[in-house]
Order: C-alpha cells, then structure tokens, then sequence
C-alpha cells in the first residue's frame, strides 16, 4: 500500500457547484471585482468573528500589504526563524529590517520571553506564526505585552484556518492577521490570500492599497498610493466552496489526529507529538524525534515501505537558509536548529482512512524501534 503525504481533492458535489458560478461568471463576463470576491469575504470575516476581511491574490500578498500599510520602512519588526520565507520578505519587500527570533520547542511559535529578548528601542512589531495550525497559549500574554510597550502584533495564520485559543480566532489577537489559500492549505483556491483585521481605519487602508488607491473600483480616481494584490471572482469561487466545507474538513483532519496521539502514546513513547491546547486546524501533525534518531534515514526507510512523510515546518530554519548571510539572518537559535532537525510531519488529510492512520503509526513504530536497537 502506497500511502501520499498529501492529496487535494474537491468532492463531485463541489466541483459541481464551482462551475456552476464559474460557467455564471464566463456567461455575464464578471470575472474580477465581482460579488464572489464580497461574498468571500463576508462569510470568511463571520467565520473567524473579525469585522473586516479582505481578499488579496496570495498569503505572502496578505503580510506584506499589511506590512506596506503600517509603514515598516526602516523600522525593526520581529520575525520568528522557523518560518517560511515570505514572512520575512513580507517586512523586507517595503524595505522593514527584520530582526530573527528563536523557537519556543512546545508550540514551534515564538515566546515571550524571546520576545522580551530581542525587542530593541527600534523594533515596531512582533510577527507570531501559527505553526501547524497550532495557536501558542501565550498569545493574549504576547498581545498584551506588545500593546504596554506600544508595538504592535500581526498573526501569520498561513496554517491556522479554523483555528482558535479561548473562542477566539487566529488573526483576531494583533492587529492583523494574514491566511493563505495556496494549494496545499487546509482550504484552497490554488492561489490566494484573506487580510482579517478589526481594525476598521486600518481595512479601509489595505482595501485602498490592494486596488492601486482607488476608492471605487471601476473608476480611475486615486486617493492613495496602491498596487494590484486584488483577487478575481474565479479564485473566490473556489476559496468560498472550500470555506463552505472548513468545519468538515477540519474534523476529518482532527480524526486521524486522535489516532496518531492514542498509537503514539501507547507505541512510542520516545516520540513527542506537538499538541494544540484548543481547537487546531491539524495543517500539520508534528512529531518530534529522539536526538539519536537520522531524519533523512527514517524518511527513506518509511519511503520503502510506502509511507511519504509530509514536508517539514520547516526543515530549514531563515538563519541557515543559503541567502542568509545575504540578508543578514546569521545568528545562533538553538532551538530552531534543535527543531527543524529533530521532527517529522505525518500525512494528515480528510481522504486517510482510520486504516492508513494505523498502519502509518505502526510502520513509524517499526522503523523507530530498528533505527533505536542499531544505536544500541
């Protein structure tokens, strides 16, 4: 049995309902700006309880419109090292300095404390990344930090659709938060990206920047500087047939989950899984491996048996990437280094079956115990 690490799929009735308003939109010739890219917006920002959101054209689109609207240039923004790419260039593409943090091993976020230690009198804001989907439990700690010092606080929840600490969503702790719609999500669009901000002045500002500063959008009449970072109406139709499935998609993920942590328990316990406190999106089911273990050996191994491990979150951390010392992201995190060399990413989407989830764990549990009695 040969079991993927990831499968994307649309069910028949969905892919129905796509073409559906797609033949709709090709029929009247409403392709962008239309009332698909609205409707997203409406139904994402009552999802999360957050009063404004605002589709753009990727996640990477959705930090760095934020980042050009509160006016990063020159100013120091704290950015976590284990992360993608596209955070940090979020901050650098409107030509903000970012300064790297270290990685808080419960959660694979950042702490506070890291927090505390890295603030400079320049820095002007903390960005915190939903690894995995996974919301730190010192989030309302780290917001009502940065709110005493007068910094303020973005959420990437690239990962964390559905997500939640304390019946709220992520994205609602900061001032802003950003999503992604990339094909590989917890819900997609192939392309895409959702702002979500209750900051009513600063929504009005992102609408403005997204749309090349104009107030109305067939007119060209500008009152701001702006870009294009908008979404069509074709991409909201596939984010809005996917968001109509999000509570379903996330409980299918939370059942296999459930297998993983009652097999590892039971099965390997020199294996920490990295657990939510509260309600996850499960983009990511990670596990962290005894030191002793080679990562690379166990991926092949498993690879062998017809087992493919997802992609790591991430495997390497800003500081070690090759164009760190281009950037200037050289420095020394234990942590992250510790991390992202040490975990694994189990497959985890709604097609696994209860049957795949325990023959994956059982395979992991046979590779780990080889892998274990050869050290010995």
């Amino acid at each position: 049995m040969n079991i993927p690490n990831l499968k994307v799929s649309f069910t028949l009735n969905e892919r129905k309902w796509i073409t559906d308003r797609i033949d709709e939109c090709l029929s009247c010739g409403q392709i962008s700006q239309g009332k698909y890219v609205s409707e997203l917006e409406n139904k994402f920002a009552e999802y999360t309880s957050i009063r404004n959101a605002i589709a753009v054209n990727s996640g990477s689109s959705a930090i760095e419109v934020v980042m050009r609207v509160l006016e990063v240039n020159g100013k120091e923004v704290l950015v976590p090292t284990n992360t993608f790419m596209a955070t940090a260039t979020g901050v650098m593409f409107p030509s903000g300095k970012v300064k790297l943090m270290d990685t808080d091993t419960k959660t694979f976020s950042t702490s506070l404390a890291e927090i505390r230690r890295r603030v400079t009198k320049n820095t002007v804001g903390v960005i915190v990344v939903h690894i995995g989907g996974i919301v730190t439990p010192e989030i309302e700690d780290i917001r009502d930090w940065c709110n005493q010092q007068g910094i303020w606080l973005f959420e990437d929840c690239a990962h964390a659709h559905g997500s939640s600490l304390n019946g709220m969503s992520a994205g609602s702790f900061g001032i802003a938060g950003g999503y992604s719609l990339f094909a590989t999500k917890i819900i997609t669009s192939g392309e895409g990206g959702i702002i979500v901000t209750n900051d009513d002045v600063l929504a009005e500002k992102i609408r403005l920047f997204r749309n090349h500063g104009k107030p109305r959008n067939w007119e060209t009449y500008h009152t701001h500087i702006g870009s294009n970072y908008r979404m069509s109406d074709l991409t909201a139709i596939f984010a809005l047939s996917q968001l109509n499935r999000l509570n379903e998609i996330i409980k299918e993920r939370a059942r296999i989950a459930n297998i993983y942590t009652k097999m590892i328990s039971e099965l390997i316990p020199s294996v920490t899984p990295i657990l939510p406190l509260d309600k996850c999106s499960w983009y990511k089911y990670i596990v962290l491996l005894p030191n002793r273990i080679d990562r690379n050996i166990l991926k092949e191994k498993l690879m062998l048996r017809g087992i493919e491990l997802q992609g790591e979150v991430y495997q390497i951390p800003l500081h070690n990437q090759p164009i760190a010392h281009e950037l200037g992201f050289e420095n020394y995190f234990p942590n992250a280094d510790n991390i992202c060399r040490n975990h694994i990413c189990l497959p985890i989407y709604p097609e696994l079956t209860d049957e795949q989830a325990e023959i994956i764990i059982n395979q992991l549990h046979s590779v780990i115990s080889e892998l274990e009695s050869i050290e010995k």
